[in-house]
């Protein structure tokens, strides 16, 4: 599929892997209900080198403190010095190492010049001498490296898109002796002591210049089937890309026909723009096929996070991912039940005052028509308790004690009733009117 030079050390690439979305069926319908949280590898190819592995952290952040377990990147195809060692392998296995559970996938090129529009007869050529070994070296000096940095479980993306039309390790000109070439570079790899590579067969999603069925080298040779999918055709509509012939339905039954996990590396938006939609949708799919990792390709036209073209695929992609954050927890308000006042109602001399029964607490205040009280309800049932007090009589305000000016020539003091008169009449005060006089001595000045 021609697309941008997006692979080379230079160039600003991405792939997120993402996870997540849903239900069973075959076909992934479109819902507004994002899901949340998934075992998925989730990560992403943000460049090439030591900017690429910078920049996890921040797209971590910008996911809300979603994991980010994938690092993603390609060994740029120049020439075969690079792809051997190209620099900045240190990097990315200080990163993975850092992590238990972290996924390392490398996407690593089968000829030289893979970018350069070679024409079919040169890479027919190529690809014969692949098959008859002339390339061994290279292969035996990147897996030798990759065990020596301490990351011999990497993801090897062999050949990706090899039934496309755009790169020299392409298989079409020759699918046979492709496939035996990819079985030399995967053996001489796996002859390395203490590794422990998985091989990644990733085609483009459609048939494209040929069926990629024509070039699956076997199963002795793959350990995971990947597909590439962008948000363009062959399909318009993401039922279209699910059915169509080599399509997203017939890549997950052929992985589970030959017993093998899925991924994909790369997918993204491209020929129709910002499409929440398709975000959403390639989502729901990828989390209901389960594969080992996904990776979004983050930079234009095809990401979400560093490309600012895409605002509302941004916003469905972050939707989907974040992790759903729980606020704290508020305590619901006890209110309690209204109680009516207990009247005053004076008592005998020669008996004390009853105590008011305690109120009556509920989580909610009831209707007005509600009874309150034991023994109420549809069905009441009797139940021991205090006996009500009666009805309650109209409440005479009591009179106010007056306090009598400052410097009065008035003498107030406390009159004690009596307990029970007290609480009738209220607090009262004895005042008695002496005329000091001003010229008597005793008035203050």
């Amino acid at each position: 599929m021609p697309r941008p030079h997006r692979r080379l050390a230079s160039t600003c690439i991405g792939t997120v892997t993402v996870g997540l979305l849903a239900t069973g069926a075959a076909l992934a319908a479109p819902e507004k209900e994002q899901p949340r949280g998934s075992d998925i590898a989730v990560g992403a190819f943000l460049d090439s080198g030591p900017s690429g592995v910078a920049r996890i952290p921040n797209l971590s952040r910008w996911l809300g403190g979603k994991e980010i377990r994938v690092g993603h990147t390609y060994l740029p195809g120049e020439r075969w010095a690079p792809i051997e060692d190209p620099g900045f392998l240190e990097d990315w296995a200080r990163w993975r190492r850092a992590g238990a559970d972290r996924l390392f996938v490398l996407n690593v090129p089968m000829q030289e010049r893979n970018e350069d529009r070679v024409p079919d007869d040169q890479v027919a050529r190529l690809i014969r001498a692949g098959a008859k070994g002339e390339f061994d070296r290279h292969f035996g000096k990147l897996a030798e490296r990759l065990v020596e940095l301490g990351v011999p479980d990497t993801v090897i993306v062999l050949g990706w898109e090899m039934n496309g039309a755009t790169y020299t390790h392409r298989c079409a000109p020759d699918p046979e002796n492709w496939k035996a070439y990819w079985r030399r570079i995967v053996n001489t790899m796996r002859s390395v002591p203490g590794q422990e590579f998985k091989f990644d067969f990733a085609p483009n999603r459609g048939t494209d210049a040929i069926g990629w069925t024509k070039c699956y080298p076997g199963d002795d040779v793959v350990d995971i089937i990947g597909m590439d999918s962008y948000d363009q055709a062959p399909g318009r509509t993401f039922d279209e890309m699910v059915s169509q012939p080599y399509g997203l339905k017939q890549h997950v039954d052929f992985a589970e026909a030959h017993g093998k996990p899925i991924s994909y590396p790369e997918w993204g938006l491209f020929r129709y723009g910002d499409n929440p939609e398709y975000v959403q949708r390639m989502l729901k799919w990828i989390e209901q096929h389960r594969p080992l990792y996904h990776t979004i390709t983050d930079y234009c036209p095809h990401g979400v996070w560093q490309c600012k073209q895409n605002p509302r695929a941004a916003k469905a992609f972050r939707a989907a991912l974040a992790p759903e954050r729980t606020g704290p927890v508020i305590p619901t308000p006890v209110v309690p039940t209204p109680v009516a006042p207990r009247p005053q109602v004076p008592a005998p001399e020669s008996r004390a005052p009853e105590p008011a029964p305690e109120p009556v607490r509920s989580p909610a205040a009831p209707s007005p028509e509600t009874p309150v009280g034991p023994g109420t309800g549809p069905d009441p049932v009797p139940v021991p308790g205090p006996v009500p007090a009666p009805a309650p009589s109209p409440v005479v305000p009591k009179p106010e004690p007056v306090e009598p000016p400052v410097n009065s020539t008035q003498w107030c003091v406390p009159v004690n009733f009596g307990e029970w008169l007290s609480e009738l009449v209220g607090k009262q005060s004895a005042c008695i009117k002496i005329d000091w006089g001003k010229d008597s001595g005793f008035w203050p000045r």
